[in-house]
């Protein structure tokens, strides 16, 4: 094995949180897309749905509401811990981040406001996890100069706290964001894994219910496994 072989082996799988934003406009289904810098290390100009590493932080931030019952389950599923709080925590502050989109409710924090946080809190808004729901799994394959163990959560818009096309709060992660209508998002230019999820949510599109069974598409140094979690069992 090469030294460069070797480098990437060794790259960490950093747990994250990913978020696809629906929206019903004029009769169709749209979703919220953003194209990644082109000096990004991770998918450049890649065209890419909200999200990002979870903090350690996150496990710590309040939650008004949590996440529905069924999808905490799912996400316990497969897991060595149960990091669904700290995984609801960092989908809501990278949607937060990466383009000023809130879903929050009324209310003050209960103490000390975190940095990543003083805008969120700015808004007179606490966080909340109700209406996320657990649709996807996916491991970047080996060999990549950055690996996630990313969670793919779906909303839909009308949760959005304030204006949905409103992304003057965005910091300049992802540029061009936009609603793309779902039946357009292929034309662009998307990560494979994006594609796979994009086929999910499709089917899901007019669907409020969280999902009986979610698809774990599964990379690790052994193998490659297209897999459903399914409460504590994988199926």
């Amino acid at each position: 094995m090469t030294e460069t072989q070797t480098d990437a082996a060794q790259v960490p799988v950093r747990d994250a949180a990913t978020v696809i934003v629906l929206r019903e406009r004029a009769g169709a289904p749209h979703v919220l897309m953003g194209q990644r810098g082109a000096g990004a290390v991770f998918m450049p100009n890649k065209v890419v749905f909200p999200g990002g590493a979870v903090d350690v932080g996150d496990a710590d931030v309040p939650l008004a509401r949590p996440l529905p019952p069924v999808c905490a389950d799912r996400l316990r599923a497969d897991c060595e811990s149960d990091l669904g709080h700290a995984l609801a925590a960092a989908a809501i502050r990278e949607l937060w981040e990466e383009t000023g989109l809130a879903l929050g409710t009324p209310g003050a924090w209960p103490g000390a406001v975190p940095p990543d946080w003083t805008g969120f809190a700015g808004r007179g808004l606490v966080p909340v996890a109700d209406a996320l729901q657990f649709v996807f799994r996916a491991i970047t394959p080996p060999g990549r100069p950055r690996r996630f163990d990313a969670r793919f959560f779906l909303v839909h818009a009308e949760a959005i706290a304030g204006d949905p096309d409103d992304f003057s709060a965005a910091c300049e992660e992802l540029s061009h964001l936009q609603w793309v209508p779902l039946a357009e998002v292929r034309r662009h230019d998307l990560p494979f894994i994006t594609e796979v999820v994009l086929a999910e949510v499709s089917a899901r599109a007019h669907d409020r219910s969280p999902p009986a069974s979610v698809p774990f598409f599964r990379n690790d140094d052994e193998a490659s496994l297209f897999l459903r979690l399914s409460g504590m069992e994988t199926d």
